[in-house]
This record gives structure tokens, sequence and C-alpha cells, in this order.
């Protein structure tokens, strides 16, 4: 995917916004959506999760490349 601002990227924060880490699923950061689906579950139960939900959509909004930099 191309860098910040791209349709690859509006893309993946719509999907972290239905699930948590999918965004970064779909740009191909197993261990980041990994983190991100865990940690939202979790908190989740204690009423925190919606803060790790909001991390999951920004992170995958701003997310360049390590090549596009």
């Amino acid at each position: 995917m191309a860098g910040q601002g791209s349709g690859g990227n509006v893309l993946a924060a719509l999907c972290s916004f239905f699930i948590p880490g999918l965004g970064q699923l779909l740009q191909g950061r197993m261990l980041m959506a990994g983190i991100h689906f865990v940690l939202a579950f979790l908190l989740w139960f204690v009423l925190l999760g919606w803060i790790i939900h909001l991390w999951s959509i920004i992170d995958a909004a701003k997310f360049v490349p390590k090549g596009a930099r």
C-alpha cells in the first residue's frame, strides 16, 4: 500500500473501525494486528476497549511503509 492518506490506509482504517486490528492485518502487519485485537478484546471487559479501538483506527490510517519515507 502507499503512504499515509492513501486509499489503502483509508480502507485499513475503516476495517479497524469494525474490528480492531483488521486494518493492520490488511496492511500485512501481523504482530500489530494481533496486539490491537487482543488488547481491545481484553479491555472491552473493563470498558476501556474503546481506547484501543480508536488507537487501532488511527494507527491504520497513519501507517507509512518503511520504503515510502
